[in-house]
């Protein structure tokens, strides 16, 4: 099969090529400025010079609190581009995976983890224009796409959480951290891993287009992941101090608990993504190791 990813300079992007390119699979990855996703034409050159069989969309507008005051912008890019990307898809006889976010729910479901038909509420900009494009590729290419939803990803590429925490283990004696917002820390090698199985049942069986819940298994907040980062660190996980989001306020409300239920997994037989810390005590020593390169 032929792949094309779009957003591979991203830390999805990245990830999602390597692992593609790793199990023999004929890949193309695509950054910014060789696909703009935002322009009819840039999509369609691109789908009909390489004729790929899938595309895994990860380009998004991520600047979740810019998002707020660039909502055209960002909408331009989460909304319109992923539906000229599925107009393409299905001219060119192409499937699509769609890489979305948990932003597309209130984020007030406190205990029970949203199953993926659960109704969604963006509460804001960026959730918004992300439902937008969840919307677009499902009505462009029904039967042949998939949404992947997905939360607190962190990587071996880009600026991520997991990231920031080991550089402030060595340098603060003590560390504030949100201890009331709840969800999935997700390795990206992990989800990319789970779409490179989804892709080729796209289109083949039933069971494999609609929408998924793409992160680890289990839940954590954020102070809870940082702990476990100092502890993976060998460092003292009660230096870092749980404190409320009311001590860091920001643009955009962040969701209260975004914990995602993963049934459909199961139904496309496949087996949902393993817990967080598991995860995370592989991720961890590959993320220090790109960091000192």
């Amino acid at each position: 099969m032929k792949w094309l990813v779009a957003g591979a300079g991203g830390m999805l992007g990245h990830d999602m090529a390597e692992e593609l390119a790793r199990r023999g699979e004929e890949v193309v990855a695509l950054g910014r400025a060789d696909l703009d996703i935002t322009s009819a034409d840039s999509v369609d050159s691109a789908l009909a010079g390489h004729r790929p069989d899938l595309v895994v969309n990860c380009a998004a507008y991520t600047a979740v609190d810019d998002a707020e005051t660039d909502e055209e912008r960002a909408l331009l890019i989460n909304g319109e581009g992923p539906r000229l990307l599925a107009r393409a898809a299905a001219r060119h006889g192409a499937r699509l995976v769609h890489v979305s976010t948990d932003y597309v729910f209130d984020g007030e479901a406190r205990t029970s983890p949203y199953p993926e038909d659960h109704p969604t509420a963006p509460r804001t900009a960026y959730g918004r224009t992300k439902l937008a494009g969840e919307r677009a590729v499902l009505e462009e290419l029904p039967g042949a796409s998939a949404v992947v939803r997905t939360a607190w990803l962190y990587g071996t590429h880009g600026k991520n959480f997991v990231r920031t925490m080991i550089e402030l283990e060595s340098r603060r004696d003590t560390l504030d951290v949100v201890d009331d917002q709840r969800g999935q820390p997700t390795w990206s090698a992990d989800l990319a891993a789970r779409i490179a199985d989804l892709g080729p049942r796209l289109g083949r069986d039933d069971r494999a287009h609609g929408v998924f819940h793409g992160t680890n298994s289990g839940a954590a907040t954020w102070c809870e992941l940082a702990r476990e980062v100092f502890r993976l660190l060998g460092a003292d996980p009660e230096r870092v101090r749980p404190t409320t989001s009311e001590a860091f306020v920001r643009p955009a409300p962040r969701p209260a608990y975004s914990a995602l239920g993963h049934d459909r997994w199961a139904e496309a037989g496949l087996e949902p993504l393993r817990d967080w810390r598991q995860a995370l005590a592989e991720g961890l020593p590959l993320i220090r190791k790109e960091m000192s390169a």
